[in-house]
């Protein structure tokens, strides 16, 4: 199954080696804006080419009528690069009307980008480029339960 077209990438990131990453967008759009983000990700070649991208949401409240789309989740592989994510995502605030604070989460590690300074993109960069030793949960099905 792992050469099935369009798939090929999806099935491959479903190894041991796989590294997941949540995305969160702290504000009343969050579920338009989390879309928006997915999209912009999705025509990075670097992104493209290493990473499903998938939105997510919240269990249903009682009494609702579905749950509420709440993070973007990146699987990635062994060729992911946390400088080409962070670029992409800190170019994606630059087209936004009022850029959003996105945090990101990968294992039980969990930054923000809120400025988009240098120094914040460094040190963003910095966090996701020393998470994911031993201890962290990076597979697919880590940290399943809900955003703390």
């Amino acid at each position: 199954m792992a050469g099935c077209g369009p798939f090929r990438g999806a099935w491959a990131l479903l190894e041991d080696d796989a590294v997941r990453v949540d995305v969160y967008i702290d504000e009343e759009r969050s579920e338009s804006e989390l879309r928006s983000l997915q999209g912009w990700l999705g025509q990075e070649p670097a992104v493209r080419r290493t990473a499903a991208l998938t939105l997510r949401e919240k269990s249903a409240e009682p009494g609702s009528m579905g749950g509420v789309l709440d993070v973007l989740q990146l699987v990635t592989g062994n060729g992911w690069s946390a400088a080409s994510f962070v670029l992409s995502v800190a170019a994606w605030r630059q087209t936004r009307p009022r850029a959003p604070q996105v945090t990101i989460r990968r294992g039980s590690t969990e930054i923000s980008i809120s400025n988009g300074t240098d120094a914040e993109l460094r040190r963003v960069l910095a966090v996701l480029e020393s998470v994911g030793g031993e201890g962290e949960p990076d597979g697919p099905d880590a940290g399943q339960g809900s955003r703390p």
